[in-house]
């Protein structure tokens, strides 16, 4: 998930499918959470200089409605376990070539949004989730992503978590950010026509931290490595083929009562 510089880097939390539970307050009201802080990630796909951006979070917690049926975990701060269907989105920003001079020649790339769907598992010390978007703007392809954590909950405050990241790109993904055509080549940079498949593997350790019943704070660190023809591309500069997420925000939960 690598943002541009004038990229927002957005995520989302599972959206557990609607059951019918028992939420904590019992109140009629919708519980969520938002999280904000800052992210430092490469400027674009294949850059080897990082900048500094805004992480922006959403999750969704419980439904309460006026006849007593609620929907959700209830609890901000309890998963959920079992299986679940949630939404998935992405934000990448827009590449404007003339920014970098490794990318001189190259054409500008609309910001992009990907939305989509998931489906994941979670245990008290295990979870895992398969998202699958599509993109809008920048590129209009299929991606997915894949991940699987192992939990450690030290105390009723801390919850950590690590495991491996998998995505891949369908081809006018990996065509947007990693392919070089004709009009784009130099003496230095030939062209490159890469195929659809898996770009990048990695690992990602996660910990939060709860202050109390509404204020927390959430982080995580990323390292991943392009795959295949992503890291044989001629814009994935010399040595930025291991590259490095690092996001920190502050998470406000809210019940809005009817």
């Amino acid at each position: 998930m690598k943002p541009t510089r004038t990229a927002l880097a957005l995520s989302t939390a599972l959206v557990a499918l609607p059951v019918i539970a028992a939420a904590q307050s019992g109140e009629p009201g919708l519980m969520f959470s938002l999280r904000g802080g800052l992210s430092v990630a490469p400027e674009y796909f294949g850059s080897d200089d990082y900048a500094v951006g805004p992480d922006l979070g959403f999750k969704f917690h419980g439904l309460t409605l006026r006849n007593g049926r609620s929907f959700g975990a209830g609890d901000p701060w309890s998963d959920r376990y079992g299986w679940n269907i949630h939404g998935a989105f992405r934000f990448i920003g827009e590449r404007d070539a003339s920014d970098f001079d490794d990318l001189r020649g190259m054409d500008d790339v609309d910001a992009a949004l990907e939305l989509g769907f998931g489906f994941g598992y979670t245990s008290e010390y295990f979870s895992g989730y398969t998202d699958f978007r599509r993109g809008f703007g920048g590129h209009e392809a299929w991606v997915g992503e894949a991940g699987a954590d192992l939990i450690a909950r030290p105390n009723d405050r801390w919850k950590l978590s690590v495991g491996p990241r998998l995505n891949w790109g369908g081809n006018d993904f990996v065509d947007t950010y990693f392919g070089v055509d004709g009009d784009e080549a130099t003496a230095t940079r030939g062209t490159f026509n890469p195929d659809a498949g898996l770009y990048s593997a990695g690992v990602e350790m996660g910990a939060t931290y709860r202050l109390n019943d509404d204020w927390g704070i959430e982080g995580a660190v990323t390292w991943e490595q392009y795959q295949g023809d992503a890291a044989d591309s001629p814009i994935v500069e010399s040595g930025s083929d291991d590259n490095w997420t690092l996001r920190l925000g502050v998470t406000r939960n809210f019940h809005l009562r009817f």
